[in-house]
């Protein structure tokens, strides 16, 4: 039997349009963030040892997040509509059950 041709529309949709923004694999604001910071810290203070911090500091962090990102690349934001949401859904299995 020969296949019959389809009439649906094709679209591609690039990988590109549907990954999350990362930077240096970890979240793009986050790491952003981070690294003002610690230009902050090594600018404000302006010693060596400030530098060195400032730069071991960002490099923990990003490693942190590195692994954030590895577990879940929107976990920030999930993070962040659970804060937000908090109020609506409360730490109980049922609404009429008190504390």
């Amino acid at each position: 039997m020969a296949e019959r041709e389809s009439r649906l529309a094709t679209a591609r949709i690039h990988r590109a349009l549907s990954r999350p923004t990362l930077l240096f694999g970890a979240d793009r604001e986050l790491v952003l963030l981070t690294g003002l910071a610690a230009v902050i810290l090594v600018f404000v203070i302006l010693t060596t040892v400030s530098a060195l911090l400032g730069t071991v500091i960002w490099i923990v962090v990003v490693g942190l997040l590195r692994m954030m990102a590895k577990a879940d690349p929107l976990m920030r934001r999930v993070y962040l509509r659970h804060i937000r949401y908090r109020p609506y859904y409360r730490p109980t299995s049922t609404p009429w059950r008190t504390f």
